[in-house]
């Protein structure tokens, strides 16, 4: 049996707009600029990738299912600029088989740097979904797949039962990440891991002309699928939902892959498509798994360089959450909620300097010209948070 899981990243961060040492006001976010992304990802992948998990639901039924984590500043984006496209994601929930996963409500590397701010958003992150959804989180997935053992252990103290992690390779050694695991000294939560080597087959390579297996289809991939079969249960295949018309436009077939995968994957008879949480109450964890270091689903490294890879990104971030006590104590809604906005990993990415091999996938939505013009752009706004502040 090989078990298929897809999870789907939906995230847009709140971009900031152009905010010099001049400026006084606190409106740090660009709404024309959000508004214009939001909609057009909307139209491009949102839309028509929501119409064909529900018209693949319901011809499958329950042999079919799919799983998403929301992010809260994607959910306000969506509700301001493009509600249809949460109506259409209620209609997918609504069918009992699609999953809503829990994560932090502003997609920040809280954990690393305050517990109780992480333990608060992702408080914020399962009330936001509960309350649009009618659905309460079960399992949990930290900002970019970030993870380690700690993280574990924190996250199974608030009751999930699974959390996920990418299946690098320098963590899994001669392992495969087609089990169920436990992570090191915990009873109750399980760890899925990601299968990048077929996630990157469909979310990076998939129009890309040179490469050996170019054009992908449904039947070649149900094909590796099937491999699965006597070395693992599950096929756990983790992208970002955009892969569906914007990473990979419509006109790369990306659409029609989607459509035929599961009939092919569904040839045989004993394979399925399972949410994740289905998956933690079917499988058993085989071993535990020791990740004492954090790793994450970014660049090849899959480490935390890709936010925190230079003195800008740390100075920023460092400076970032000095403010916590300040900014709570100070009592303010809307000033709170400006924080929170900038501790989106997506500022700081914006900043990195690695270019080399994973420069295209900094620069996609990337609204500055250099990291450098990120950087001093968003110490502007921090500096406009410490004179609210001082008033």
């Amino acid at each position: 049996m090989a078990s298929v899981c897809f999870y789907f990243q939906v995230h847009q961060p709140f971009r900031l707009r152009r905010y010099s040492v001049f400026d006084s006001e606190p409106n740090y976010f660009d709404d024309y600029k959000n508004a214009e992304i939001c909609r057009k990802v909307a139209a491009r992948c949102y839309l028509p990738a929501n119409r064909l998990m529900l018209e693949l639901i319901r011809r499958y039924g329950k042999s079919f299912s799919v799983s998403y984590s929301v992010t809260g500043v994607a959910l306000e984006q969506l509700e301001r600029w493009s509600p249809e496209v949460i109506d259409s994601f209620r209609a997918l929930v609504d069918t009992g088989q699609v999953e809503m996963l829990a994560e932090t409500y502003y997609h920040s590397l809280a954990f690393l740097y305050s517990r109780e701010e992480f333990r608060a958003q992702t408080i914020a992150h399962s009330s936001k979904i509960s309350e649009t959804f009618g659905v309460r989180p079960k399992v949990f997935r930290n900002t970019e797949l970030i993870y380690n053992n700690d993280l574990a252990h924190f996250v199974q103290g608030m009751g999930y039962v699974g959390i996920l992690a990418e299946g690098a390779d320098h963590i899994l050694g001669y392992r495969s990440p087609s089990f169920v695991y436990r992570p090191i000294g915990t009873d109750r939560i399980a760890l899925l891991l990601k299968n990048y080597r077929l996630s990157d087959d469909i979310a990076f390579r998939f129009s890309d002309r040179n490469w050996s297996e170019w054009p992908l289809k449904a039947e070649k991939f149900a094909e590796w699928v099937n491999q699965v079969n006597g070395n693992g249960y599950l096929v756990n295949l983790f992208m970002d939902y955009e892969t569906f018309g914007e990473h990979q436009w419509a006109d790369s077939g990306i659409f029609d892959f989607m459509y035929h995968l599961p009939e092919h994957v569904l040839k045989r008879a004993d394979n399925n498509f399972m949410t994740l949480s289905r998956a933690v109450g079917t499988y058993a964890p085989v071993a535990e798994l020791d990740i004492p270091h954090m790793v994450s689903w970014a660049d090849v490294e899959r480490d935390l360089s890709a936010w925190l890879g230079n003195a800008m990104q740390s100075n920023a971030l460092h400076e970032l959450y000095r403010l916590e006590e300040a900014v709570k104590a100070a009592g303010d809604p809307q000033l709170l909620h400006d924080w929170r906005r900038l501790q989106t990993s997506d500022h700081f990415y914006y900043m990195c300097t690695k270019w080399f091999a994973d420069g295209d996938v900094h620069k996609y939505f990337n609204p500055y010209e250099s990291p450098y013009d990120s950087y001093i752009n968003f110490m502007n706004c921090l500096d406009n948070v410490r004179a609210r502040l001082r008033r």
